[in-house]
């Protein structure tokens, strides 16, 4: 090869590296529709040099758990089964990814990928998931906080009432009605005469 054609080679493009996106949204009133998702992916795609050859949505669904998710099951099958024709899996955030409330469960489906030799990419987060140390703890932060979201009021939740003494309302819970005056009882933890709240789980579905 001569110094003209050396040139040539080093100057010449790298192919682009085939992924597909994954984007999942579970209300029609969430700020991020999977449009808008996939419009992040595909910007990301471009910088990155990434092909977006295949979509896997899940539309209406909770991230809560992988029953349900269609898209996401097909996903996971398609890399055990190797009949996957790209690299890399781009997905908006690791919200979308799933919000399980155990995060060992997001991680799982992480790593079948990464062992099928396909990198899950997270566009708009601001960490690079390369298996850096930092990137490993925030990651892990990330699906914690994911797993304990508390949707916006207005939103479903799990109806769960519940009776409480005192009147401090434990994180991640509402009251389901104003406080009732009611004649004084005896506490069950205290003994003493107390009034009661009623109070309903605010823990999301998705």
């Amino acid at each position: 090869m001569n110094l003209s054609e050396s040139v040539t080679a080093e100057a010449s493009p790298r192919p682009p590296v085939r992924a597909a996106q994954y984007v999942r949204m579970s209300t029609e009133h969430q700020k991020y529709s999977t449009e808008n998702q996939a419009e992040i992916i595909a910007q990301y795609a471009a910088r990155r040099g990434f092909e977006i050859v295949k979509t896997y949505e899940d539309s209406g669904k909770s991230g809560l758990r992988l029953d349900g998710r269609l898209s996401l099951q097909q996903l996971i099958a398609d890399v055990r089964g190797g009949q996957t024709d790209f690299k890399a899996i781009l997905v908006y955030d690791v919200s979308r990814w799933g919000r399980f409330q155990d995060a060992d469960e997001s991680a799982y489906y992480e790593f079948i990928c990464r062992e099928a030799g396909i990198a899950v990419q997270y566009c708009a987060e601001q960490f690079e998931n390369d298996g850096s140390l930092s990137a490993t703890i925030i990651k892990s932060m990330k699906r914690a906080m994911a797993g304990e979201y508390t949707p916006p009021r207005g939103t479903i939740a799990t109806s769960r009432p519940i009776e409480r003494c005192g009147h401090c309302i434990p994180m991640s819970w509402r009251r389901s009605s104003p406080i009732s005056a009611r004649p004084a009882a005896p506490c069950a933890a205290t003994r003493s005469p107390t009034s009661c709240i009623s109070m309903t789980s605010s823990r999301p579905r998705w």
